[in-house]
């Protein structure tokens, strides 16, 4: 088994500063190597689960190592205040959405946590909320959903993705777009939700603005046969 010691040493040799500099233009902040995720999958191998290096992984701050602590976790072995403890350490959505919300879509309380986060008020961990559904709904058959619940939530984005803060306007959009194309029983109304907020302009501060358009999205991926699509797997 790998140490603490060695996964960092492993972590560092496999920096790529051309990829340092891609996260960092999403949001990073030093510490980081700059690894691709394909090169953690040997390590991923290995070690398979250890929630203890996890979370020594997880609170060094190194934006590659949360990284792997999440590829690493046990979701089931986390409590909730687990999960806040992460969530609140996610200081980019590639943590909120891509380390903490994907985990946490693995876990028996994956529901009732994200419900908490999308309520919250908070950008990122609303944002990490909806995208923990995003990642449930890739995955879980469609009997572990609530019809009722799901289409209210889409009520909800109807109604507040307008005014809600930017990063929670990405998930919530594809939000829209995951039901539609991977929960069958709501595909058509949520189909009629991305009608009526897309497309769904984000001013940038520098340069153009950027369009989110679930309709497009829901569009092609009706064209490529996708609806009812299922991951096998939500982490690699």
């Amino acid at each position: 088994m790998l140490t603490f010691e060695e996964v960092m040493q492993q972590l560092e040799q496999l920096s790529k500063e051309r990829m340092k500099k891609i996260y960092m233009s999403n949001g990073a902040q030093e510490p980081l190597f700059g690894v691709t995720t394909g090169e953690m999958k040997p390590m991923r191998r290995q070690i398979k689960i250890n929630q203890p290096l996890a979370e020594q992984l997880y609170a060094t701050g190194n934006y590659d190592a949360m990284y792997f602590a999440g590829v690493i976790a046990d979701p089931n072995a986390m409590t909730k205040d687990d999960y806040e403890r992460w969530i609140d350490a996610a200081y980019f959505y590639m943590i909120s959405d891509f380390v903490v919300a994907v985990t946490l879509s693995e876990s028996d309380i994956a529901q009732e946590v994200a419900d908490g986060w999308i309520a919250s008020g908070d950008e990122l961990k609303m944002s990490a909320g909806w995208s923990c559904y995003c990642w449930l709904l890739g995955n879980r058959a469609d009997d572990q959903f609530k019809t009722e619940k799901l289409a209210r939530m889409l009520q909800v984005v109807e109604r507040e993705i307008a005014t809600a803060p930017e990063r929670t306007k990405y998930s919530m959009s594809n939000f829209v777009f995951t039901t539609a194309v991977s929960y069958v029983p709501l595909h058509e109304e949520a189909t009629n939700t991305a009608v009526k907020i897309s497309p769904l302009e984000i001013p940038q501060p520098k340069g153009k603005s950027k369009f989110l358009n679930a309709k497009e999205n829901i569009d092609k991926a009706l064209a490529r046969g996708q609806i009812g699509f299922k991951r096998k797997h939500v982490r690699c």
